[in-house]
C-alpha cells in the first residue's frame, strides 16, 4: 500500500469517530420523541458515548501492541457494525444506551489505532506534516457530521442516522480488510501497562501535551456546546448556527493548511504552537468583548485557526519518547486528554460563558507553549 493510499484511508478512519459522535446530535430530539424521554435523558446518549469512547481508547491502544494494528482495527470496526445493528433493533431507551456504549467503544479504534500506525510509518517533520493533513480532515468533521445528521434525521428520523453510520462503518471495515497494512514492528516487545502509565504520569512533557490538546479542543468544542444557546438568545435560528459551523470548519481547515505550509518554510512545531496559542488568546478576548452580538463569530475564526495550527504539531511530537510502546502509550495519552476535555467541556456547559471559557483556554495554551520555545 502506497503512503498516499494509506493517508487517504487514515483520513477516513480518523474522521469516523468524530462523525459518529456529531451525527447523533441532530437526532436527540427524535430519540426523545420515539422513546418518550426528556431532553436530559436523550442527551445521555452523548455522555455515554464519550465515557465508553475513553475506555475504548485504552483497550484498543493496548491491544495494538499485543495483536497488531490491522487486526485491532478490524475488530473495533466490526464491533461498531454489530452495535449499530443492535441499536436499530432495540425497543427501549436503556437498550439504545447500551448499544451506544458498545458502538462508542468500537469507534475509539479509529482514533488510537490510526494515530499509532501513522506514528509507525512517519517520523519527525514528515509526521508533523501528516498530522497537518489529518487536522484539515478533523476540522471538517463536526460540521460535516452536523449537516449530514440533520439531513438524515429530517427525512428518516434517528434510524436514518443509524443506517448512515452502519453503511459508513461497513465500508471502512471492507476497505481495511482489503488494503490496510500491518505496521507494528516485528521486534516490538510487550510493554507492561502499569510501567507505561507510571512513566507517562511522571513525564512533564506528556502532561504539557495533554494540556495543550485539551485547551485547544475545549475552545473549539466549547463553541459547539454553548453556541446554539447564544444564537437563540440573539434571536438567530438553529439553521444559522449550522451555517456558522461550516464557516468555522473552513477556518480550522485553513489553519491546518497554513501549518503545513509554514513547516515547509522552515518554522518548527514549537514555534507554531506558540503562535497558535497567541491567536487563541486574541480570539478569546475578542469573543468576550463581542458575545452580545452575532459579530462574535468573526473572532471565533481566530480560535479555530489556532486549533488547526496547533493540534497537528502537539500530536506529532507527543510520544517521540515512547517508540518502543506506541500503542500502549497512545492509549494512555488518549485517555488522559479525553478525560481533561470531558471535564473542561462540563465546566463550559455549566458556566454558559463562551468568552471567558475561550480566554481561559488561550491563557492555559500560552502558558504551556511559551516555556519550551524560550528555552530552545
Amino acid at each position: 500500500m502506497t503512503s498516499r493510499h494509506l493517508l487517504v484511508l487514515a483520513v477516513a478512519l480518523l474522521m469516523f469517530p468524530q462523525l459518529a459522535q456529531t451525527l447523533y446530535s441532530p437526532a436527540l430530539g427524535d430519540i426523545g420523541q420515539v422513546f418518550a424521554v426528556g431532553p436530559e435523558r436523550a442527551g445521555q446518549t452523548l455522555s455515554v458515548y464519550f465515557l465508553a469512547f475513553a475506555f475504548g481508547v485504552v483497550v484498543w491502544g493496548r491491544l495494538c501492541d499485543r495483536w497488531g494494528r490491522r487486526p485491532v482495527m478490524l475488530a473495533g470496526l466490526g464491533l461498531y457494525v454489530a452495535a449499530t445493528l443492535l441499536a436499530l433493533s432495540v425497543r427501549t431507551f436503556n437498550g439504545l444506551l447500551l448499544a451506544q456504549a458498545i458502538a462508542a467503544f468500537g469507534a475509539a479504534v479509529g482514533s488510537v489505532a490510526t494515530q499509532t500506525l501513522l506514528r509507525d510509518r512517519f517520523h519527525g517533520a514528515q509526521l508533523a506534516q501528516v498530522f497537518s493533513v489529518m487536522g484539515i480532515a478533523l476540522a471538517a468533521s463536526p460540521a460535516l457530521g452536523l449537516f449530514s445528521g440533520a439531513t438524515l434525521v429530517q427525512y428518516f428520523g434517528y434510524r436514518g442516522m443509524l443506517t448512515g453510520l452502519l453503511l459508513m462503518a461497513t465500508v471502512l471495515w471492507a476497505a481495511c480488510a482489503w488494503t490496510l497494512p500491518e505496521t507494528r514492528p516485528a521486534s516490538l516487545p510487550a510493554s507492561p501497562l502499569g510501567q507505561t502509565v507510571g512513566l507517562m504520569l511522571r513525564d512533564a512533557g506528556v502532561w504539557r501535551s495533554v494540556g495543550l490538546v485539551a485547551a485547544f479542543n475545549i475552545a473549539l468544542f466549547g463553541y459547539y456546546s454553548v453556541g446554539p444557546f447564544m444564537f437563540a438568545r440573539l434571536g438567530l435560528s438553529a439553521a444559522e448556527f449550522g451555517y456558522s459551523g461550516v464557516l468555522l470548519a473552513l477556518g480550522s481547515g485553513l489553519g491546518a493548511w497554513l501549518n503545513k505550509a509554514l513547516l515547509k518554510c522552515g518554522l518548527n512545531g514549537e514555534q507554531l504552537v506558540l503562535a497558535a496559542a497567541g491567536l487563541a488568546l486574541l480570539g478569546g478576548l475578542s469573543v468576550l468583548m463581542l458575545q452580545d452580538s452575532w459579530l462574535f463569530v468573526g473572532p471565533m475564526l481566530l480560535v479555530v485557526l489556532a486549533f488547526g495550527m496547533a493540534i497537528p504539531n502537539v500530536l506529532g511530537a507527543a510520544l517521540v519518547a515512547y517508540q518502543d510502546r506506541l500503542g500502549t502509550a497512545a492509549a494512555v495519552f488518549g485517555l488522559l486528554y479525553y478525560l481533561v476535555i470531558g471535564a473542561g467541556l462540563t465546566l463550559v456547559a455549566w458556566a454558559q460563558d463562551l468568552g471567558w471559557s475561550l480566554l481561559t483556554c488561550g491563557l492555559v495554551a500560552l502558558w504551556l507553549a511559551a516555556p519550551r520555545v524560550f528555552r530552545s
